[in-house]
């Protein structure tokens, strides 16, 4: 069985603008910005015969393939495996400089290995891991949908590429991401491997893209 994954994060929103913590208990709309991302990336990849779309419970994730599932018909169905990482105590709050400090900690702890570290009632890779495996299972299970696009978030997108090409989880900074940027991976013989890295081709010319 042969299956290509289009994955892309989620369009802009007000809080990635202003540099507020989001996160798994954070459920924010597009912004603008967002909107024209989402129309960006609708416009550039509206000829791929996608038999499905994946998000996660998210509104942001919805607002971004919407128009797919609207003006395409593309059916749609939404997974908490995709959710973003809870971000525990930090999830609403201004990266201040002690957040920050926090975060810096954090991801340090990661890359030494300590997976199972996470923000006060936050999550660790490591649960962020079990529940992606089994909403990839899942997508996995439908053998008829060969070409899937699944709309997720910038740090559960880093974690889902590390393990879905057998890349170690500490090294999830490697792979870089922004507001609808894109990911094209194939399974063929239980494998993923990436064909298409971090495209942002359809984003050009627009002045605000970070």
């Amino acid at each position: 069985m042969k299956k290509t994954f289009y994955f892309i994060r989620h369009g802009q929103t007000d809080l990635n603008l202003k540099g507020i913590v989001q996160g798994r208990g954070v459920n924010t709309s597009l912004n603008e910005n967002g909107r024209k991302q989402a129309d960006a990336f609708f416009n550039a990849y509206k000829h791929i015969p996608f038999d499905k779309i994946y998000t996660s419970t998210l509104v942001r994730t919805h607002q971004t393939i919407e128009r797919f599932e609207l003006e395409l018909g593309i059916p749609k169905e939404q997974l908490a495996g995709l959710d973003e990482i809870s971000w525990g105590i930090y999830e609403g709050q201004v990266q201040d400089e002690t957040i920050m400090k926090g975060f810096e900690q954090l991801v340090s702890s990661w890359r030494n290995n300590d997976l199972d570290v996470h923000i006060e009632n936050g999550e660790s890779p490591n649960q962020l891991v079990k529940r992606q495996k089994e909403a990839v299972d899942y997508m996995l299970s439908k053998k008829e949908e060969r070409t899937v696009l699944v709309c997720m978030h910038g740090r559960a997108l880093r974690i889902m590429l590390c393990h879905l090409t057998d890349t170690p989880v500490t090294m999830m900074d490697d792979f870089p991401h922004t507001n609808t940027s894109l990911y094209v991976l194939e399974y063929e013989n239980k494998k993923f491997k990436i064909i298409d890295h971090y495209n942002t081709a359809h984003l050009e010319g627009l002045e605000w893209e970070k």
